[in-house]
């Protein structure tokens, strides 16, 4: 069976290490940012240079640049391509952030339907978050909603679609991440790719002896400073954790193919000491797993909109792109890149490159490797879609005749 797809709006790798991981091959990627293409190079497309095509150059490209510039290469594949996956940047559409409409990044879902127009794929996954689902208002009497907005043109383009708002804490990620995610097909019923996801779970979960709800503690518990620093490989100045005992079958998978004793992206921030004091203070008294109120925030001297505590028996909330938004469960401190990819099913073997953090401006045109955590797809859902397309694939006997007839 044909299992090759294009990864469009790749960022660093989640959704694209997954896919692999369950069988997936990859004809190309596209990606924008020259730091999360590093990341996505070193460890998802390195085995798929065979296929990448020639006339691309094998480096971080923009989708409107290659659709404008590579009309003609990119019709040649129609009736090639089973799938194409990804989703366009979030942050216009994030509850998290400002999300406004004018936001030039909401325009990314047109560049994401004219790259369908011209491969014409048979499949279709979209990712985005939850705020994907709230309409914008554009005046008094009119709104915008972009959910509804890519069903109606997917439609048009004779694509059957559906959609479900999925919380991946349900399957074995240690995180409550509501997204929006979408599936569309040339034919059959695109809810049984749904029913295919949630009805796989327990085999996939219990084959890799994973539980399917994680809490923060059995997700980064092996990780604490208490295990031990050393120099940081990467970063002059700074210190890196040491692996602790492996206290949980998540701690286990994550770390099955990892033959280091220092976990890659473990640098630990440098607090400074009335910080590390503040920090426990929050820890001691304050409820966790809620962002505090301005009133709190206002009384421990912090400037920031939202900074919450994590709950170590709980999966995490939603990770974000800022390093600063969670402070540990235990120790007076904020996450590492590393704890942040262990909530995000990220394994450890999985290396990320780039700067680590990064601010201002700066922001809008550099993807540190927090922000390339934070914007992931977890891979141990993405594994889970992955097997689930197949299924489909198999159940409406998808194969490369069909995807030529269309």
């Amino acid at each position: 069976m044909k299992m090759d797809y294009i990864d469009i709006f790749s960022g660093c790798g989640g959704l694209a290490y997954g896919l692999q991981q369950s069988g997936w091959e990859a004809l190309f990627a596209i990606e924008k940012s020259q730091d999360a293409f590093s990341t996505l190079e070193n460890n998802v497309l390195y085995k798929v240079k065979k296929t990448w095509p020639t006339w691309l150059e094998y480096a971080s490209n923009d989708i409107n640049d290659i659709c404008r510039t590579y009309k003609k290469e990119l019709r040649k594949y129609r009736g090639k391509v089973m799938l194409v996956a990804g989703g366009p940047p979030c942050q216009g559409f994030s509850s998290a952030g400002q999300r406004k409409e004018s936001d030039v990044r909401n325009k990314l879902v047109d560049s994401y339907l004219e790259f369908v127009d011209l491969i014409k794929p048979q499949m279709i996954f979209f990712e985005n978050v939850r705020g994907f689902t709230m309409p914008f208002t554009i005046s008094e009497n009119e709104q915008k909603c972009y959910s509804d907005y890519i069903v109606e043109q997917l439609k048009k383009r004779k694509y059957r679609v559906d959609f479900k708002i999925i919380n991946f804490s349900d399957f074995g990620v240690p995180q409550s991440r509501n997204r929006f995610i979408l599936f569309a097909s040339k034919k059959g019923k695109p809810l049984d790719f749904f029913q295919f996801l949630y009805d796989g779970r327990e085999t996939f979960l219990k084959q890799r002896d994973l539980e399917q709800y994680v809490s923060v503690q059995d997700a980064i518990s092996d990780l604490m400073l208490k295990n031990g620093k050393g120099v940081c490989p990467d970063s002059k100045g700074f210190f890196a954790g040491k692996y602790g005992i492996v206290s949980s079958k998540y701690q286990r998978y994550m770390r099955k193919n990892t033959v280091r004793d220092m976990p890659d992206s473990h640098r630990f921030a440098k607090h400074r000491k009335e910080t590390e004091k503040r920090f426990k203070k929050m820890i001691s008294e304050e409820e966790c797993n809620k962002n505090l109120s301005k009133i709190l925030l206002e009384k421990y001297g912090v400037k920031k909109n939202c900074i919450s505590i994590l709950d170590k028996n709980l999966a995490s909330p939603t990770i974000t792109t800022h390093p600063d938004d969670h402070i540990h469960y235990k120790e007076p401190r904020i996450l590492t890149v590393r704890e942040y990819a262990r909530l995000q099913s990220f394994p450890d073997n999985f290396e990320f490159k780039g700067k680590y953090t990064t601010g201002g401006k700066r922001r809008k045109i550099e993807v540190p490797r927090y922000t390339q955590v934070g914007n992931a797809i977890p891979p141990l859902f993405a594994e889970q879609v992955g097997i689930a397309l197949k299924k489909y694939m198999q159940k409406y006997a998808i194969t490369d005749d069909n995807v030529k007839d269309n």
